[in-house]
Protein backbone atom coordinates (compact mmCIF):
# COMPACT_ATOMS: atom_id res chain seq x y z
CA UNK A 1 0.00 0.00 0.00
CA UNK A 2 2.22 2.42 0.61
CA UNK A 3 4.73 1.72 -1.94
CA UNK A 4 2.07 2.32 -4.15
CA UNK A 5 1.05 5.81 -2.75
CA UNK A 6 4.96 6.76 -3.00
CA UNK A 7 4.91 5.58 -6.63
CA UNK A 8 1.63 7.43 -7.00
CA UNK A 9 3.30 10.79 -5.24
CA UNK A 10 6.26 10.47 -7.55
CA UNK A 11 3.41 10.07 -10.66
CA UNK A 12 1.85 13.08 -9.88
CA UNK A 13 4.33 14.86 -10.29
CA UNK A 14 5.83 13.98 -13.25
CA UNK A 15 2.30 13.65 -15.03
CA UNK A 16 -0.17 16.24 -13.76
CA UNK A 17 -2.98 14.46 -15.23
CA UNK A 18 -2.61 11.59 -12.99
CA UNK A 19 -4.27 11.44 -9.56
CA UNK A 20 -1.72 10.70 -6.51
CA UNK A 21 -4.04 8.61 -4.32
CA UNK A 22 -5.65 5.21 -4.44
CA UNK A 23 -9.14 6.04 -3.70
CA UNK A 24 -8.80 8.97 -6.13
CA UNK A 25 -7.79 6.83 -8.72
CA UNK A 26 -10.41 4.31 -8.07
CA UNK A 27 -12.96 7.43 -8.27
CA UNK A 28 -11.88 8.28 -11.28
CA UNK A 29 -11.47 4.89 -13.28
CA UNK A 30 -15.51 4.11 -12.11
CA UNK A 31 -16.39 7.17 -13.81
CA UNK A 32 -14.56 7.11 -16.57
CA UNK A 33 -15.93 3.43 -16.53
CA UNK A 34 -19.50 4.51 -16.32
CA UNK A 35 -18.81 7.26 -19.11
CA UNK A 36 -17.43 4.49 -21.75
CA UNK A 37 -20.16 2.27 -21.41
CA UNK A 38 -22.54 5.02 -22.14
CA UNK A 39 -20.43 6.58 -25.16
CA UNK A 40 -20.14 2.75 -26.28
CA UNK A 41 -23.93 2.52 -26.23
CA UNK A 42 -24.61 5.50 -28.39
CA UNK A 43 -21.85 4.26 -30.97
CA UNK A 44 -23.09 1.20 -30.74
CA UNK A 45 -27.11 2.55 -31.54
CA UNK A 46 -26.09 4.43 -34.46
CA UNK A 47 -24.76 1.20 -35.93
CA UNK A 48 -27.74 -1.07 -35.34
CA UNK A 49 -29.59 2.30 -36.75
CA UNK A 50 -27.79 1.77 -40.05
CA UNK A 51 -28.22 -1.71 -40.19
CA UNK A 52 -31.56 -1.51 -39.51
CA UNK A 53 -33.42 1.10 -41.54
CA UNK A 54 -32.20 1.96 -45.28
CA UNK A 55 -33.18 5.47 -44.60
CA UNK A 56 -30.43 5.84 -42.45
CA UNK A 57 -28.03 4.97 -45.37
CA UNK A 58 -27.44 7.77 -47.57
CA UNK A 59 -23.77 8.67 -48.67
CA UNK A 60 -23.96 10.77 -45.08
CA UNK A 61 -25.10 8.47 -42.85
CA UNK A 62 -22.41 6.15 -44.42
CA UNK A 63 -19.77 8.84 -43.02
CA UNK A 64 -21.35 9.06 -40.20
CA UNK A 65 -21.03 4.81 -39.33
CA UNK A 66 -17.09 5.28 -39.96
CA UNK A 67 -17.57 8.04 -36.95
CA UNK A 68 -19.66 5.79 -34.88
CA UNK A 69 -17.20 2.75 -35.51
CA UNK A 70 -14.18 4.79 -33.89
CA UNK A 71 -16.35 6.04 -31.31
CA UNK A 72 -17.10 2.45 -30.12
CA UNK A 73 -13.23 1.43 -30.18
CA UNK A 74 -12.49 4.49 -28.68
CA UNK A 75 -14.81 3.66 -25.55
CA UNK A 76 -14.05 0.38 -25.29
CA UNK A 77 -10.26 1.55 -25.24
CA UNK A 78 -11.03 3.41 -22.28
CA UNK A 79 -13.01 1.04 -20.67
CA UNK A 80 -10.37 -1.76 -20.88
CA UNK A 81 -7.47 0.58 -19.00
CA UNK A 82 -10.35 1.43 -16.38
CA UNK A 83 -10.87 -2.16 -15.85
CA UNK A 84 -6.77 -2.96 -15.39
CA UNK A 85 -6.64 -0.30 -12.62
CA UNK A 86 -9.74 -1.13 -10.93
CA UNK A 87 -8.58 -5.05 -10.81
CA UNK A 88 -5.40 -3.72 -9.02
CA UNK A 89 -2.84 -3.87 -11.34
CA UNK A 90 -1.85 0.29 -12.03
CA UNK A 91 -1.55 0.77 -15.97
CA UNK A 92 1.76 2.99 -14.28
CA UNK A 93 3.80 0.31 -12.86
CA UNK A 94 6.42 -1.87 -14.39
CA UNK A 95 4.35 -5.21 -15.41
CA UNK A 96 1.42 -3.01 -17.20
CA UNK A 97 4.41 -0.99 -19.50
CA UNK A 98 3.22 -2.95 -22.71
CA UNK A 99 -0.09 -2.49 -21.87
CA UNK A 100 0.08 1.25 -21.73
CA UNK A 101 1.90 1.59 -24.62
CA UNK A 102 -0.72 -0.05 -26.81
CA UNK A 103 -3.70 1.59 -24.86
CA UNK A 104 -1.92 5.29 -25.41
CA UNK A 105 -1.67 4.34 -29.48
CA UNK A 106 -5.39 3.24 -29.72
CA UNK A 107 -6.10 6.36 -27.85
CA UNK A 108 -4.26 8.54 -29.97
CA UNK A 109 -5.80 6.42 -33.14
CA UNK A 110 -9.29 6.86 -32.67
CA UNK A 111 -8.90 10.01 -30.83
CA UNK A 112 -7.32 11.79 -33.49
CA UNK A 113 -9.51 9.29 -35.72
CA UNK A 114 -12.98 11.12 -34.75
CA UNK A 115 -11.50 14.37 -35.47
CA UNK A 116 -11.12 13.75 -39.09
CA UNK A 117 -14.43 11.85 -39.42
CA UNK A 118 -16.20 14.83 -38.40
CA UNK A 119 -14.10 17.27 -41.00
CA UNK A 120 -14.96 14.92 -43.00
CA UNK A 121 -18.53 14.73 -42.66
CA UNK A 122 -18.69 18.33 -43.18
CA UNK A 123 -16.94 18.59 -46.05
CA UNK A 124 -18.82 16.44 -47.59
CA UNK A 125 -21.75 18.23 -46.57
CA UNK A 126 -20.40 21.25 -47.65
CA UNK A 127 -19.87 19.77 -51.43
CA UNK A 128 -23.18 18.47 -51.82
CA UNK A 129 -25.47 21.16 -50.34
CA UNK A 130 -23.62 23.92 -52.00
CA UNK A 131 -24.35 22.16 -55.34
CA UNK A 132 -20.15 21.15 -56.24
CA UNK A 133 -21.24 19.12 -58.48
CA UNK A 134 -17.73 17.72 -60.02
CA UNK A 135 -16.39 17.27 -56.57
CA UNK A 136 -19.93 15.72 -54.74
CA UNK A 137 -20.07 13.11 -57.61
CA UNK A 138 -16.16 12.45 -57.17
CA UNK A 139 -16.65 12.11 -53.53
CA UNK A 140 -19.40 9.43 -54.03
CA UNK A 141 -17.94 7.59 -55.84
CA UNK A 142 -14.70 7.11 -54.29
CA UNK A 143 -15.89 6.33 -51.21
CA UNK A 144 -13.27 4.00 -50.27
CA UNK A 145 -11.19 6.47 -50.78
CA UNK A 146 -12.73 8.85 -47.93
CA UNK A 147 -12.86 5.58 -45.20
CA UNK A 148 -9.16 5.61 -45.69
CA UNK A 149 -8.34 8.86 -45.25
CA UNK A 150 -9.04 8.81 -41.24
CA UNK A 151 -7.33 5.85 -40.66
CA UNK A 152 -4.07 6.16 -42.20
CA UNK A 153 -3.47 9.56 -41.13
CA UNK A 154 -4.51 8.84 -37.51
CA UNK A 155 -2.94 5.90 -37.52
CA UNK A 156 0.57 7.71 -38.87
CA UNK A 157 0.15 10.19 -36.03
CA UNK A 158 -0.42 7.57 -33.38
CA UNK A 159 2.94 5.34 -34.50
CA UNK A 160 4.84 8.56 -34.61
CA UNK A 161 3.83 9.28 -31.24
CA UNK A 162 4.92 5.86 -29.81
CA UNK A 163 7.93 6.26 -31.60
CA UNK A 164 9.01 10.01 -30.70
CA UNK A 165 7.21 10.66 -27.47
CA UNK A 166 5.90 7.17 -25.90
CA UNK A 167 2.72 6.82 -23.80
CA UNK A 168 2.11 6.79 -20.28
CA UNK A 169 -0.41 6.42 -17.48
CA UNK A 170 -2.54 9.86 -17.20
CA UNK A 171 -4.85 8.45 -14.70
CA UNK A 172 -7.23 6.18 -16.34
CA UNK A 173 -5.88 5.41 -19.32
CA UNK A 174 -2.43 5.85 -21.23
CA UNK A 175 -1.60 8.70 -23.24
CA UNK A 176 1.02 11.70 -23.83
CA UNK A 177 2.25 12.19 -20.36
CA UNK A 178 3.23 15.81 -21.52
CA UNK A 179 0.52 18.41 -21.12
CA UNK A 180 2.13 20.68 -23.74
CA UNK A 181 2.57 17.82 -25.93
CA UNK A 182 -1.50 16.75 -25.69
CA UNK A 183 -1.43 20.68 -26.66
CA UNK A 184 0.32 21.13 -29.30
CA UNK A 185 -0.14 17.58 -31.21
CA UNK A 186 -4.33 16.93 -30.22
CA UNK A 187 -6.11 20.01 -28.93
CA UNK A 188 -4.65 22.76 -31.31
CA UNK A 189 -5.28 20.58 -34.26
CA UNK A 190 -8.57 19.89 -32.69
CA UNK A 191 -9.66 23.37 -32.47
CA UNK A 192 -8.62 24.04 -36.15
CA UNK A 193 -10.74 21.43 -37.43
CA UNK A 194 -13.92 22.98 -35.07
CA UNK A 195 -12.91 26.73 -36.49
CA UNK A 196 -13.00 24.93 -39.74
CA UNK A 197 -16.34 22.93 -39.64
CA UNK A 198 -18.25 26.38 -38.20
CA UNK A 199 -17.20 27.81 -40.99
CA UNK A 200 -18.36 25.49 -43.17
CA UNK A 201 -21.50 25.04 -41.57
CA UNK A 202 -21.97 28.70 -41.31
CA UNK A 203 -21.28 28.85 -44.76
CA UNK A 204 -24.02 26.43 -45.68
CA UNK A 205 -26.49 28.11 -42.84
CA UNK A 206 -26.63 30.96 -45.53
CA UNK A 207 -27.27 29.01 -48.13
CA UNK A 208 -30.35 27.46 -46.41
CA UNK A 209 -31.53 30.50 -45.72
CA UNK A 210 -31.16 32.34 -48.74
CA UNK A 211 -32.94 29.45 -50.19
CA UNK A 212 -35.62 29.22 -47.19
CA UNK A 213 -36.07 33.20 -47.97
CA UNK A 214 -36.70 32.81 -52.19
CA UNK A 215 -38.86 29.83 -51.62
CA UNK A 216 -41.20 31.71 -49.31
CA UNK A 217 -41.21 34.87 -51.43
CA UNK A 218 -42.02 32.49 -54.86
CA UNK A 219 -44.84 34.15 -55.58
CA UNK A 220 -42.73 37.82 -56.42
CA UNK A 221 -39.38 35.83 -57.78
CA UNK A 222 -39.28 34.52 -61.35
CA UNK A 223 -38.50 30.43 -61.95
CA UNK A 224 -34.87 30.99 -63.21
CA UNK A 225 -33.68 32.91 -60.22
CA UNK A 226 -35.16 30.25 -58.02
CA UNK A 227 -33.09 27.30 -59.51
CA UNK A 228 -29.40 27.72 -57.57
CA UNK A 229 -31.13 27.47 -53.78
CA UNK A 230 -33.64 24.68 -54.67
CA UNK A 231 -30.76 22.45 -56.68
CA UNK A 232 -29.17 23.11 -53.42
CA UNK A 233 -31.42 21.87 -50.78
CA UNK A 234 -32.83 19.27 -52.93
CA UNK A 235 -29.53 17.58 -52.66
CA UNK A 236 -30.35 16.86 -49.32
CA UNK A 237 -32.09 13.56 -50.94
CA UNK A 238 -27.98 12.10 -51.48
CA UNK A 239 -26.53 12.84 -47.97
CA UNK A 240 -30.08 12.48 -46.15
CA UNK A 241 -31.75 15.31 -44.20
CA UNK A 242 -32.07 16.25 -40.04
CA UNK A 243 -35.35 16.13 -40.74
CA UNK A 244 -36.67 13.84 -43.14
CA UNK A 245 -40.36 15.24 -42.83
CA UNK A 246 -42.67 17.42 -41.82
CA UNK A 247 -46.36 17.09 -40.75
CA UNK A 248 -48.69 20.23 -42.51
CA UNK A 249 -51.88 19.59 -41.31
CA UNK A 250 -54.85 19.24 -43.88
CA UNK A 251 -56.25 22.85 -43.29
CA UNK A 252 -52.44 23.97 -44.26
CA UNK A 253 -53.11 22.43 -48.06
CA UNK A 254 -56.48 24.39 -48.66
CA UNK A 255 -56.19 24.63 -52.26
CA UNK A 256 -59.00 25.45 -54.22
CA UNK A 257 -59.74 24.64 -58.01
CA UNK A 258 -61.06 27.10 -59.82
CA UNK A 259 -61.56 27.64 -63.49
CA UNK A 260 -58.45 25.48 -64.32
CA UNK A 261 -56.34 27.77 -61.67
CA UNK A 262 -55.12 26.90 -58.41
CA UNK A 263 -55.31 29.82 -55.64
CA UNK A 264 -55.38 29.58 -51.85
CA UNK A 265 -52.24 29.97 -49.61
CA UNK A 266 -50.18 27.42 -51.47
CA UNK A 267 -47.04 28.98 -49.08
CA UNK A 268 -47.57 30.77 -46.43
CA UNK A 269 -44.81 33.76 -45.30
CA UNK A 270 -44.10 32.19 -42.10
CA UNK A 271 -40.64 30.00 -42.20
CA UNK A 272 -40.57 27.06 -43.14
CA UNK A 273 -40.04 24.22 -40.30
CA UNK A 274 -37.79 22.01 -42.28
CA UNK A 275 -35.58 24.49 -43.43
CA UNK A 276 -34.80 26.49 -40.27
CA UNK A 277 -34.39 23.35 -38.43
CA UNK A 278 -32.01 22.18 -40.87
CA UNK A 279 -30.13 25.31 -40.65
CA UNK A 280 -30.35 25.47 -36.77
CA UNK A 281 -28.97 21.39 -36.64
CA UNK A 282 -26.12 22.06 -38.94
CA UNK A 283 -25.01 25.08 -36.72
CA UNK A 284 -25.25 23.16 -33.51
CA UNK A 285 -22.65 20.47 -34.90
CA UNK A 286 -19.69 22.56 -34.36
CA UNK A 287 -20.83 24.36 -31.16
CA UNK A 288 -21.64 21.10 -29.64
CA UNK A 289 -17.70 20.22 -30.02
CA UNK A 290 -16.50 22.94 -28.89
CA UNK A 291 -18.38 23.02 -25.70
CA UNK A 292 -17.17 19.35 -25.03
CA UNK A 293 -13.57 20.36 -25.88
CA UNK A 294 -13.61 23.68 -24.08
CA UNK A 295 -12.48 22.15 -20.42
CA UNK A 296 -9.95 19.75 -21.92
CA UNK A 297 -7.98 22.64 -23.24
CA UNK A 298 -8.17 24.96 -20.93
CA UNK A 299 -7.09 22.63 -18.33
CA UNK A 300 -3.80 21.39 -20.43
CA UNK A 301 -3.01 25.57 -21.35
CA UNK A 302 -3.53 26.00 -17.02
CA UNK A 303 -1.14 23.13 -15.85
CA UNK A 304 1.22 23.72 -19.29
CA UNK A 305 1.49 27.46 -17.84
CA UNK A 306 1.90 27.05 -14.23
CA UNK A 307 3.09 23.56 -14.18
CA UNK A 308 0.73 22.88 -11.11
CA UNK A 309 -2.46 19.87 -11.23
CA UNK A 310 -5.99 20.97 -11.52
CA UNK A 311 -7.96 20.08 -8.79
CA UNK A 312 -9.11 16.27 -8.81
CA UNK A 313 -12.86 17.10 -9.39
CA UNK A 314 -11.96 18.91 -12.75
CA UNK A 315 -9.32 16.84 -13.82
CA UNK A 316 -12.27 14.37 -13.76
CA UNK A 317 -14.60 16.42 -15.53
CA UNK A 318 -11.69 16.87 -17.73
CA UNK A 319 -11.01 13.39 -18.67
CA UNK A 320 -15.14 12.52 -18.67
CA UNK A 321 -15.64 15.17 -21.39
CA UNK A 322 -13.01 13.40 -23.84
CA UNK A 323 -14.93 9.95 -23.41
CA UNK A 324 -18.38 11.65 -23.64
CA UNK A 325 -17.90 11.89 -27.65
CA UNK A 326 -19.25 8.86 -28.60
CA UNK A 327 -22.30 9.51 -26.20
CA UNK A 328 -22.44 13.02 -28.16
CA UNK A 329 -21.96 11.78 -31.47
CA UNK A 330 -25.18 9.77 -30.87
CA UNK A 331 -26.99 12.56 -30.37
CA UNK A 332 -25.28 15.30 -32.79
CA UNK A 333 -26.24 12.37 -35.48
CA UNK A 334 -28.52 10.31 -34.58
CA UNK A 335 -31.37 11.26 -32.26
CA UNK A 336 -30.42 15.01 -34.31
CA UNK A 337 -30.88 13.09 -37.65
CA UNK A 338 -32.97 10.60 -38.90
CA UNK A 339 -31.85 7.56 -36.48
CA UNK A 340 -34.63 8.45 -34.09
CA UNK A 341 -37.13 8.96 -36.37
CA UNK A 342 -37.00 5.71 -37.89
CA UNK A 343 -37.13 4.10 -34.96
CA UNK A 344 -39.99 6.07 -33.44
CA UNK A 345 -41.63 4.67 -37.16
CA UNK A 346 -40.60 1.20 -36.25
CA UNK A 347 -42.67 1.41 -32.80
CA UNK A 348 -45.55 3.30 -33.62
CA UNK A 349 -48.67 3.78 -31.83
CA UNK A 350 -50.34 2.69 -35.52
CA UNK A 351 -50.41 -0.96 -36.33
CA UNK A 352 -49.54 -1.65 -39.63
CA UNK A 353 -52.93 -2.38 -40.24
CA UNK A 354 -54.11 1.21 -39.01
CA UNK A 355 -55.31 4.19 -41.19
CA UNK A 356 -52.38 6.50 -41.19
CA UNK A 357 -52.61 9.28 -39.48
CA UNK A 358 -54.33 12.68 -41.85
CA UNK A 359 -51.37 14.66 -42.49
CA UNK A 360 -49.10 15.30 -45.14
CA UNK A 361 -45.00 14.29 -45.21
CA UNK A 362 -43.44 17.02 -47.30
CA UNK A 363 -39.45 16.78 -47.69
CA UNK A 364 -37.75 19.50 -49.23
CA UNK A 365 -37.13 18.60 -52.35
CA UNK A 366 -41.14 17.79 -52.35
CA UNK A 367 -42.12 20.88 -50.98
CA UNK A 368 -40.14 22.89 -53.71
CA UNK A 369 -41.13 20.53 -56.45
CA UNK A 370 -45.19 20.96 -55.44
CA UNK A 371 -44.35 24.65 -55.92
CA UNK A 372 -42.29 24.32 -59.14
CA UNK A 373 -45.77 22.37 -60.32
CA UNK A 374 -48.21 24.79 -59.41
CA UNK A 375 -46.15 27.75 -60.77
CA UNK A 376 -46.31 25.63 -63.97
CA UNK A 377 -49.97 25.04 -64.09
CA UNK A 378 -50.61 28.86 -63.16
CA UNK A 379 -48.50 29.34 -66.47
CA UNK A 380 -50.28 26.75 -68.78
CA UNK A 381 -53.71 28.65 -67.86
CA UNK A 382 -52.18 32.07 -68.56
CA UNK A 383 -51.33 30.80 -71.79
Amino acid sequence: MTDIQVSGKFLQRAVLSAPSRLHEIRTLNQVILAVSVLSMLGAGWICLSFCLFKQVRTFRHQLILGLAISDFWMAANFLSSCAVNLSGHILSEPPQQKFCSFNGFMTQLFVVQTDYWVLLIAISTFLILANHKHLSTWIQEHRIVLWCLPWGFSALWAALGLALAGYGDIGAWCWFTSDKTRLLVNFIPRWLIIIAILALYAHLYRIIYKAHNRFMSFDDASPHSLQPETESVSSTRRIGRPSASMNIASKDMDIEHTGGTISGPTHSRRPSPVLKKMAYQMMSYPLVYMFIWTIPTSLRIYQTVTGKAAPFGIATVDKACIVVQGFADALIYGVNESSLSAWREKFSRYPPTAPAPINFHVNVQRDITITRSLRSSRLDHDL
